[in-house]
């Protein structure tokens, strides 16, 4: 009898399979989320969809392929009505997203599996994840469904990257850049373009943060970049690669150990 080793993939498995780690108490799907969206004239519309891609797949290799962690086919398009100004970007409604998000975490749940872990690549949407969320944990009540975006609460991120990226950077700047030159080198452009948008926004307002405002990236660059994505290499891609791919692993692997997601957790783990 051959030995047929149980990928981590969710689509590869077959029926029987599902069914016998559903059952497991520590059952755990992750659902990575990204966007076709422009990034500027140097890098891919995919970005944000290839880097939750790959992080994940780093994150995979430091679990044991037995335990019953599983992960959907990532979701590419995403809710990125900001950069609608510039050709290729596809975005879908915030209303539809939400609705996908409650018809399939509600089917997981009815599967019988535990946790669903929502893994955003596109700082866009971590509102509407977050909310969708929340609408699916109310429909689906003996699931923990946690939120999490990528880039947030990653330790080291300051020593690696400048105080113009870490208070400008939005969108294909530097770390962007960087980290695309690591992962994928053949898909970044030569242009490096540089549009900060310092003195822009009114006192005390951001584009992303506490007091954020409803805009739009043509109001700010005509590139489609926001930052300044000069000084990119693969050496700064390669660490943030490292630091995002251990923060995940930490993140995934202390949901795993929570069966319901009470009040303590919703606070522990509000990313």
């Amino acid at each position: 009898m051959n030995f047929k080793p149980i990928p981590n993939k969710f689509e590869y498995l077959n029926w029987q399979e599902i069914e016998s780690i559903a059952k497991d108490k520590r059952s755990t799907v992750i659902w990575p989320f990204g966007a076709v969206e422009q990034h500027g004239p140097h890098l891919p519309l995919a970005t944000d969809s290839i880097f939750v891609d790959e992080i994940i797949s780093e994150v995979f290799k430091l679990f044991s392929s037995d335990i019953p962690l599983k992960k959907l086919p990532t979701q590419y398009i995403g809710f990125s009505p900001e950069h609608k100004g510039f050709a290729g970007t596809i975005s879908l409604s915030s209303n539809l997203i939400t609705s996908m998000i409650k018809e399939v975490g509600g089917q997981l749940s009815e599967m019988g599996f535990k946790r669903l872990i929502l893994i955003n690549g596109h700082g866009g949407q971590i509102s509407l994840l977050n909310t969708a969320a929340r609408e699916l944990r109310s429909f689906a009540p003996g699931m923990a469904v946690f939120p999490c975006f990528l880039w947030s609460g990653v330790n080291g991120l300051s020593e690696l990257l400048t105080k113009t990226e870490i208070e400008y950077g939005l969108h294909a700047s530097l770390a962007e850049t960087s980290l695309m030159l690591a992962l994928k080198p053949e898909l970044v452009g030569d242009e490096r373009p540089n549009e900060v948008i310092k003195g822009q926004i009114p006192e005390g307002w951001s584009l992303e943060g506490n007091a954020p405002t409803a805009w739009l990236t043509d109001d700010f660059s005509k590139s489609g970049v926001i930052g300044d994505s000069r000084g990119a290499n693969e050496s700064l891609g390669n660490n943030l690669k490292e630091l995002l791919s251990s923060r995940e692993y930490e993140y995934i692997n202390s949901l795993r150990h929570t069966h319901r997601a009470t009040k303590v957790d919703l606070i522990s783990f509000a990313f």
